[in-house]
């Protein structure tokens, strides 16, 4: 029997979703990536079936909804109280966390992001301006400071409550592409690891002309600790944002060459985890259970 799927999550978002946990999870799966539960008496209920079905937590910060003015804490903001209390926030909710024993709690790098003024990023989702800025208007000396002392602290505070810390890369520019800064901070505070994307890697391999995000792949995953699993068809327009991968999405319809990223992963981390980060709900039965075989048989 394949080993690949013990290597295997779902995504819960918002609440814990019964039908969705029973439909979505199969023998064998590693656990529940959970985010934003409007209540905690839904956590707990996860907590009681993860606990029950012998499955891992991981958690996409923030676990509990409107615990901020922001979804997202702002740790590299050019306001200083801001970035302070982004920090604050950060803290309270480790706190919160911890005594869940969480397999990894996991929160986007960078926030803000820094754009590249050459890109059209109408197509990338934000919820307000707060979540970036220009090259233009944060210099690459800005972010490396913030960038480390960022690091230094996450590290620090990781270590101090015996979490395992995991940075999801948001939208990405040449502060990172084109510098050696983000592998000298993992290999710095190797207790942080890497989260990658495939549904934002492949939406900004087709909005900025400057990403090469098979490269990218191939250059970070070894640091990858998770793997988010969700397709997006980019051609005109923007379709069905974190739908199910199927092997019938075609590459050159604008969805993304799965088997591409699959290959350059398998053969660079063959201990990361897979995160169906996707809503279930858009395929059937039959369609769920072909998109699990699919990535399974990419990776054996």
């Amino acid at each position: 029997m394949s080993t690949i799927i013990n290597r295997f999550m779902i995504a819960l978002f918002e609440s814990f979703d019964k039908g969705r946990y029973n439909r979505d999870l199969r023998e064998n799966f590693f656990g529940v990536q959970a985010c934003q539960y409007k209540e905690e008496k839904e956590i707990f209920n996860l907590l009681e079936a993860l606990q029950r079905d012998n499955l891992k937590l991981g958690i996409h910060f923030p676990l509990r909804l409107n615990q901020w003015k922001f979804r997202d804490p702002q740790y590299l903001s050019k306001d200083e109280k801001q970035r302070m209390e982004s920090f604050e926030f950060i803290a309270k909710e480790f706190e919160f966390v911890s005594k869940f024993n969480p397999n990894y709690v996991l929160l986007h790098y960078p926030k803000p992001v820094i754009l590249d003024d050459r890109v059209d990023w109408t197509k990338w989702r934000f919820t307000d301006k707060s979540e970036y800025y220009y090259e233009s208007e944060y210099s690459y000396n800005e972010f490396e400071e913030r960038s480390r002392d960022f690091f230094k602290w996450i590290s620090n505070k990781a270590k101090e409550l015996n979490i395992s810390v995991i940075l999801e890369l948001d939208a990405v520019n040449s502060y990172i592409y084109n510098k050696n800064l983000l592998e000298e901070l993992l290999e710095e505070y190797s207790n942080i690891k890497l989260c990658l994307d495939i549904g934002r890697l492949h939406l900004q391999e087709k909005l900025d002309d400057n990403f090469d995000s098979y490269g990218f792949v191939k250059r970070f995953v070894k640091y990858a600790e998770v793997i988010h699993l969700w397709n997006v068809k980019v051609s005109a327009n923007l379709e069905h944002s974190h739908f199910p991968i199927l092997p019938c999405q075609k590459p050159e319809e604008g969805w993304a060459d799965i088997e591409k990223y699959m290959k350059i992963i398998k053969e660079c981390n063959n201990t990361c985890k897979f995160v169906f980060e996707h809503y279930s709900d858009k395929i059937t039965d039959e369609e769920l259970e072909e998109c699990y075989k699919w990535i399974e048989s990419l990776l054996i």
